[in-house]
């Protein structure tokens, strides 16, 4: 007979996190080696074409090559070998960009490379991959969705304040967000848009940002003797802050800048409470 305790469970569990700790570095040292291998590959393709004038026809023969020596090998196409080139021209004139280029996989670096036109969008969209761990989809859709340009428009709209308090929250706020995925139509009430965003709630954080954590709709601040309600708490892990939604439909009235900043007084009251 085997007794399991809850000094037992907590032990096993230490012991799982190292496993996948463990299994995420590897994946990650693979990942490393095999985007330095296809670096050093277009170096040595690009260095051809502009010395020994290798053409696609060379470069053809080089993957017959490849795949008659290492039948097991994949991803050395000459499609593919012409985008390690183009992988490695794109970065080398720019030493922290090429770091960087070994923290996602390849297939994100081709869909960066191929969507993004200066260095300091495909620095935006290499960060933005890193820190939310995108997957192919997900970073797809962002790079179809403008994520770049609608971040840039949005840093101009961040009050000096929440810069001077937040450091960093151009990376996390934005003005202007894609919810297409919420499937609403033209025209859809204030209600429908909070209940289609409850049940989209993972694409919503994914297009919100990975470090907000959902806490409560129609969270209830208790002013005096009235009750207020905020449509949607949510809280920022990395900015360490509460963060207060209001769906509005419509254009922007003054009236609701007033309203977020007394429902902000409201949050900051309860949090002084509870400290």
């Amino acid at each position: 007979m085997s007794i399991i305790n809850a000094s037992n469970d907590e032990s096993f569990q230490l012991i799982l996190d190292m496993i996948q700790e463990s299994r995420a570095k590897a994946s990650r040292a693979v990942n490393h080696e095999l985007i330095d291998l296809y670096w050093k590959i277009g170096k040595y393709i690009s260095d051809k074409c502009s010395v020994s004038g290798w053409g696609s026809s060379i470069v053809v023969n080089l993957s017959d090559f490849i795949h008659k020596a290492e039948p097991k090998s994949r991803g050395f196409s000459s499609q593919n070998l012409w985008r390690m080139k183009q992988f490695f021209e794109s970065y080398r004139e720019n030493k922290k960009l090429s770091l960087m280029v070994r923290e996602i996989n390849w297939t994100n670096n081709m869909l960066i490379v191929g969507h993004a036109k200066s260095d300091e969008e495909k620095e935006f969209y290499l960060q933005m991959t890193i820190r939310e761990k995108y997957s192919k989809s997900e970073l797809l859709r962002q790079l179809d969705s403008s994520l770049f340009e609608r971040t840039m428009l949005s840093t101009e709209n961040i009050s000096p304040i929440a810069r001077e308090i937040y450091h960093g929250i151009k990376n996390h706020i934005r003005d202007f967000y894609s919810f297409e995925f919420l499937s609403l139509g033209d025209n859809f009430s204030e209600s429908s848009f909070q209940k289609a965003i409850l049940k989209n709630l993972k694409q919503f954080i994914l297009e919100f940002g990975k470090d907000f954590l959902f806490i409560e709709e129609e969270y209830r601040i208790q002013v005096g003797n009235t009750d207020y309600f905020i449509d949607l708490l949510f809280y920022h892990r990395g900015l360490n802050c509460l963060v207060a939604v209001d769906l509005k439909v419509g254009e922007f009235k003054p009236e609701f800048m007033g309203k977020m900043d007394f429902l902000s007084w409201g949050i900051g009251q309860i949090c002084k409470k509870r400290a």
